[in-house]
């Protein structure tokens, strides 16, 4: 590595369902954790404990990064090239067909772009562009493509609703997606059963959907977990809505909100960035101070136990430090200090801490090769691309199991609006890793 490895810092950092990437200075990029769907972009399907480093994107002046559950995007500033890799069912890879893939390759489609942000849920994914326009592709079986059909896109496509509304960002839940436009407004659209799109029911939209409960209050952030959406309003107030079993809305309660409703414990916090897990919920302060809550059987609150929280904990750092950035995985999270010290808390069986173990932890622990005050980055290795013959396959129904006990207490949820009582139609069980 030609940059002297003890300047290199962390910009930017996302997380997976299981594994978690990081930019350093310089565009490198490094992953670690779950490899099995080529998420990592090693060439192979290996898990790795340690951050390593993503060779096959060197040179390419990466400028942003992003994980969906088992996939990840990178951004060329230079190139205007997205890249994507990993799992890809459903051509949430955008690159016109469902085929894995186990190094970056370069979404065709979007060559040229100027792209401002790109938003990755568990199978679709979204590309805002510099002038406000929005794509997306992937999945699409509860319309969160935003395109007004339930057909999957292989390829990426303009969302057609947003035409003359220049959009600032986008997040993207599970099968639900959430944006902002320049003029603070907030839209909501795909899979709405817990009434995580904030429009006051439980019924899927194909196209987005102004949220109008939160008329008067201009949003500039918006964050989704897998089935619960988290947003921020200019003056820093936090709102959450949608599936509340685990506490992850933060007030108090386990009832689901159909609409956007303020966080009351953080009322006098200002809030300037959040983040959303598969179940649990994750906010900063202006002060740095980071708070957490939700589900928290691996630990990935990091307040040091166990137990579901359904009002938000803050989070301790040695010496104080404030945090910068938060991100979240499914089960796991990761959180930048001022100090450009870089903590992982949560589920650990796929090395996805960073740690070179495979165990959970429920307290922040430093990523040693990725933090000033750890071992200044002397321990990332590169990736080696090695053959993927000789490579067992292993079916998606051996990988994947059906989540359980996905009922709404009292509330029979139809799907696609034909009043079955199913939260999960049955010839779309969700696949979730064990």
């Amino acid at each position: 590595m030609a940059e002297n490895q003890n300047s290199r810092r962390v910009i930017l950092i996302s997380a997976g369902a299981s594994h978690s990437v990081a930019l350093l200075s310089g565009n490198i990029v490094c992953s670690w954790g779950r490899g099995e769907d080529g998420q990592l972009g090693h060439g192979d399907a290996e898990d790795r404990l340690f951050p390593t480093k993503l060779s096959a994107l060197d040179g390419l002046d990466i400028v942003s990064i992003t994980c969906g559950a088992d996939h990840t995007t990178a951004y060329s500033e230079s190139q205007l090239q997205v890249y994507s890799w990993g799992w890809g069912d459903f051509g949430r890879l955008g690159h016109g067909n469902s085929s894995d893939l186990f190094t970056p390759q370069p979404i065709k489609v979007l060559q040229g772009i100027r792209i401002k942000q790109i938003a990755c849920g568990d199978s679709h994914c979204l590309a805002v562009t510099m002038d406000g326009k929005v794509q997306s592709w992937g999945r699409n079986q509860n319309g969160q493509l935003g395109l007004g059909t339930l057909e999957d896109s292989l390829l990426p496509q303009p969302i057609q609703a947003f035409k003359g509304i220049p959009v600032k960002m986008i997040a993207a839940g599970a099968e639900h997606t959430a944006a902002v436009t320049e003029d603070g407004d907030l839209y909501g659209w795909g899979w709405g059963r817990y009434g995580n799109l904030g429009l006051g029911d439980r019924t899927d939209r194909l196209v987005p959907e102004k949220v109008s409960a939160v008329d008067g209050q201009k949003m500039v952030l918006v964050a989704c977990g897998w089935r619960h959406t988290i947003c921020i309003s200019s003056t820093g107030s936090l709102y959450t809505y949608g599936w509340n079993k685990y506490g992850q809305l933060g007030h108090g309660h386990f009832e689901d909100l159909l609409v956007p409703l303020q966080l009351g414990d953080l009322r006098n916090s200002p809030i300037s960035q959040i983040a959303g897990g598969w179940r649990h919920s994750m906010a900063v302060t202006y002060e740095g101070k980071l708070y957490g809550w939700g589900w928290n059987k691996f630990g990935q609150v990091g307040v040091g136990d166990n137990i579901d929280h359904c009002s938000p904990k803050q989070v301790k750092f040695p010496d104080e430090q404030k945090v910068i950035q938060i991100v979240c995985g499914w089960r796991h999270t990761l959180a930048l200090t001022d100090r450009q010290n870089l903590f992982s808390w949560g589920r650990g069986t796929s090395g996805q801490l960073g740690h070179g173990e495979s165990v959970d932890r429920n307290t922040p622990k430093i990523i040693e090769a990725l933090s000033t005050d750890g071992s200044s980055f002397q321990q990332i290795e590169s990736s080696k691309m090695e053959s993927l013959s000789g490579k067992v396959w292993i079916s998606p129904s051996e990988r994947y199991a059906i989540v359980p006990d996905e009922t709404v207490k009292g509330f029979a949820i139809p799907v696609e609006g034909d009043g079955s009582d199913a939260s999960v139609p049955e010839n779309d069980v969700k696949r979730v890793k064990v």
